[in-house]
């Protein structure tokens, strides 16, 4: 899951991508608000926390522009601002959480979650597809009933393709969902991934569309797709 983390505060930044990254994000941080608008045009990010006061724009005046220019990016303010028209505003402007600092990161990470899962449709905080069980919360798969040990960059594309199934994800994709801006990647990290996943689980998990990119397909009962077993 790639964030968007737009914070002025160089320390508080730093912090909070360090430590969303050790909780499974990938995540690019902006100290500005206007790059956010080019970041948006050129890199796909699931979601984006957003503080209000900038240096260089308002949070909401950037919020409401991005909404104008159609952006439908989640995005979760957090601010010190505290009042509760303030909290009004935000929200009216378009964003779809408001969290006051100081904050908690399990509630950050949680309320990330909820995010995500709302704008993919998805009501279980788990993610079933077959005998794969994806716990986004710890960070744990198990496959037959069974922890399968993964890397943090093989979860993140497992999570990545089994929460978008049924749709072809290219190979740049998949590469801006596992890696920021300033991580290096090899050519082949992608495919590397795949391979080890398919090993851990079954060749056919990812299938590969030739000269388009790679795919985990439909189940035959959609039912079994992203809804816990009992």
């Amino acid at each position: 899951m790639r964030i968007l983390l737009v914070e002025d505060d160089v320390m508080l930044g730093d912090g909070m991508q360090d430590a969303l990254r050790r909780s499974g994000y990938t995540v690019d941080w902006l100290q500005l608000g206007l790059p956010t608008l080019a970041a948006l045009k050129s890199d796909e990010f699931a979601a984006m926390i957003l503080d209000l006061n900038l240096p260089d724009i308002d949070g909401i005046s950037l919020l409401r522009k991005l909404r104008r220019e159609g952006h439908q990016l989640p995005v979760l303010i957090l601010t010190a601002r505290d009042a509760l028209d303030d909290r009004v505003v935000g929200l009216d402007a378009g964003s779809d959480d408001y969290m006051v600092k100081p904050f908690a990161l399990q509630e950050l990470n949680a309320r990330l979650r909820a995010l995500v899962r709302r704008s993919k449709g998805q009501a279980q905080a788990s993610l079933v597809y077959g005998d794969i069980l994806i716990h986004p919360d710890a960070q744990q798969v198990s496959y037959q009933g069974e922890l399968i040990k993964l890397t943090p960059h093989e979860y993140k594309l497992l999570l990545e393709l089994v929460s978008q199934c049924g749709r072809v994800l290219s190979k740049e994709q998949l590469q801006q969902s596992l890696y920021g801006w300033d991580e290096g990647a090899e050519s082949n990290a992608v495919e590397v991934h795949i391979h080890h996943l398919r090993k851990k689980f079954y060749s056919e998990l990812i299938r590969n569309i030739r000269g388009v990119g790679y795919i985990v397909p439909q189940l035959d009962n959609p039912a079994t797709v992203g809804v816990p077993r009992s």
